[in-house]
């Protein structure tokens, strides 16, 4: 048993001992139900909020007024609710107020019935009044009674839904997914931040081709992203992608990923997402600077998603960059080590290796960049410059914006092995930035 467990079981021990139901509850019980470990542990009982934090030393009232404390224990935090049922809810999210109840009542107020089980640690017992171990079985997503109310009361479970379905690689119950379908225009009643949220876990889960296919298909991809359902049918030149149309590729690619990061997930969903826009026919299929119009895009999508500045600029050098590595044999060794130094390198280099193997799987280019990677020395890659804008003042130039480029030219002969010395390193700058009586270069 698990320190998280053995805790999560004290918790529940104490609140029996001051004569309270109290039990594990939702994502958890439905892990034990699949056969896995949790990762986390909730606990409803019906003990009330100032109740509960008088029985426990560290308490945070997370939600006291929807029944809801976190319970600190050492290092590890559980929320403990308190039995209830909802009333109205006015915002597509939340309810205007809650009255506690038992726990039958709290069950019947949940989003899906494989979330809607409790556990009795004590007594080693499942309790399910919502069918939630017949559905596991079935494999199946199901709201809990009437789906339009359930999805009407919180549109962020039209999302979820999907979520829940491609992780677990279930189906969702049909007349689940007909309100589905018929309530997905609403789902930007929801925050931009908790879609967002919800996109990523489906994008760095287990099945995210499953969950982007199932969000296209339930009408939810295009009122949320209409730039990657725009994908669908747009063909390429089958030389290059005997795959099939670009949101095909997208989802091969999507099928390849495995444990990415928040911005790798998001660039490999959008690094063709220019390519609609830019289709045009002439000797063949063109998508003409389609990377560089999907960075552009990227970074409109990443705004609208509320993504960290961070993020907006990985994802959109992710789009802009994926096809550079079709000219990495070709490029000057300082371009080249420049392209290999970059921070999230590791990143670009992945995005290229699905790319690859979700078209014509070629992989000479990234075999030609990790074999770069293997070769050069870090100091190599990216050495200590020879001269600093201190050393052009020193040599005579006068200060401003063309120190940038003599600097850049300085480190190109660097990285090219040309110049080896701060003395090389002058001469060079000398010989092609030749001074002018004002102090600028002439160049």
């Amino acid at each position: 048993m698990s320190m998280l467990r053995d805790k999560a079981v004290e918790i529940v021990k104490t609140l029996r001992k001051a004569s309270f139901r109290a039990y594990w509850v939702g994502g958890c019980v439905r892990d034990l139900v699949m056969g896995q470990e949790p990762q986390d542990y909730d606990i409803a009982t019906d003990a009330q909020p100032e109740q509960i934090m008088k029985l426990f030393p560290k308490t945070v009232p997370v939600g006291a007024s929807f029944g809801v404390v976190k319970v600190l224990v050492e290092d590890c935090a559980f929320e403990v609710a308190t039995f209830r049922s909802d009333g109205r809810y006015v915002d597509g999210r939340h309810p205007v107020e809650v009255h506690f109840s038992g726990e039958k009542e709290d069950a019947l107020r949940r989003d899906f019935t494989i979330n809607g089980m409790f556990f009795d640690p004590i007594g080693d017992q499942f309790i399910d009044y919502v069918g939630g171990k017949q559905d596991i079985e079935a494999k199946l997503i199901r709201c809990i009674g009437d789906p339009n109310r359930r999805f009407s009361e919180d549109k962020l479970r039209l999302i979820r839904a999907v979520r829940f379905t491609a992780r677990f690689g279930y189906r969702i119950e049909p007349s689940t997914h007909e309100a589905l379908v018929a309530l997905a225009p609403q789902i930007l009643e929801v925050s931009a931040e908790r879609i967002r949220d919800e996109l990523a876990k489906i994008l760095m889960g287990p099945h995210p081709d499953q969950g982007v296919r199932l969000l296209h298909q339930t009408g939810l991809l295009k009122v949320i992203l209409p730039e990657v359902a725009a994908m669908e049918g747009v063909q390429q030149p089958p030389e290059f992608h005997p795959e099939g149309d670009v949101f095909i590729h997208t989802l091969l690619l999507l099928d390849k990923i495995r444990s990415p990061s928040f911005e790798l997930a998001f660039g490999a969903l959008l690094h063709d997402v220019g390519k609609p826009p830019t289709f045009t026919i002439r000797d063949r299929i063109r998508f003409d600077n389609h990377s560089e119009v999907g960075s552009r895009m990227a970074r409109e999508i990443g705004h609208r998603l509320r993504f960290s500045n961070q993020q907006i600029e990985v994802v959109a050098e992710l789009v802009r960059d994926h096809l550079r590595f079709k000219d990495v044999r070709n490029m000057r060794s300082s371009t080249l080590k420049r392209f290999l130094r970059n921070p999230t390198f590791t990143e670009h280099l992945e995005l290229h290796r699905l790319d690859c193997l979700a078209s014509h799987g070629d992989l000479s280019n990234w075999e030609f960049c990790k074999q770069k990677l293997d070769e050069l020395e870090p100091e190599e890659i990216r050495p200590k410059r020879l001269l600093t804008g201190d050393d052009l003042i020193g040599l005579g130039y006068s200060p401003g914006p063309q120190f940038a480029k003599i600097l850049m030219a300085a480190e190109d002969a660097q990285l090219e092995g040309r110049v080896k010395t701060k003395e090389e390193a002058a001469q060079f700058v000398k010989k092609e930035f030749p001074l002018t009586s004002s102090g600028s270069a002439s160049r």
